[in-house]
Parts: C-alpha cells; structure tokens; sequence
C-alpha cells in the first residue's frame, strides 16, 4: 500500500460510471505525476430499466442512491464546503495498491 497526497481536481454530478448508463458523482484526483478518476453512483432509472434478469432490484438501487447521497453529504462536511462545485481543489490523501485506487479521503486536518 501507497499513500499519496494530492487535490480534487474535478468534480460533477451526473452521468458516468460504467458506460456512462450510472448516475452518481464523479471525481478526477491529482497529484504530483499521477491522476485517477472515481465514481460513486448506480445505474440511472431513466437509462437503465429494471428487467427479471437483472442480479439487482429497484430497492438495491434506491439504496445505492441514497449511499451516494450520504457519502456526498459527508465529503462535503469533511471539506467544510456546501456545494459540489466547491471540492475542486480541496486537498485529499489517497492510498494506492500498485496502480490500483484502494480509497481516498479529505485531508481535514489542513483545512
């Protein structure tokens, strides 16, 4: 495992994830060399409909909607900011393992 420091260098709510068919909040984090993009959302009611194949329900995706709300409502109190727009830039620690994103956080303690 490797820790890195860097900053949020984008961020929006709307379409991504896989195939761009997920609603949710993307991030693209930076620091010095090195870039990687994250997404927390699930697939967009409007763009992905419910059938009897799928391997998830509409519950699971309500749940996951409000996941994502929650998990948006915390980094926002993390970065002392009360806007989405306004995480650009916030600084962040993120942990590697080799080129794989394990997680990230909001450095609080600089802010």
């Amino acid at each position: 495992m490797e820790t890195k420091l860097g900053r949020i260098s984008n961020v929006r709510f709307g379409h991504g994830g896989y195939q761009d068919a997920q609603i949710g909040i993307s991030f693209t984090l930076e620091g010095q060399g090195w870039g990687v993009s994250d997404f927390k959302g699930d697939w967009d009611a409007e763009l992905i409909e419910h059938t009897e194949h799928c391997k998830w329900t509409e519950i699971n995706r309500d749940k996951n909607y409000a996941d994502t709300v929650r998990y948006l409502s915390q980094l926002l109190k993390d970065a002392k900011k009360d806007t989405v727009d306004e995480l650009k830039g916030v600084p962040i620690e993120v942990t590697f393992e080799g080129n794989i994103l394990k997680s990230w956080r909001i450095l609080t303690e600089v802010l």
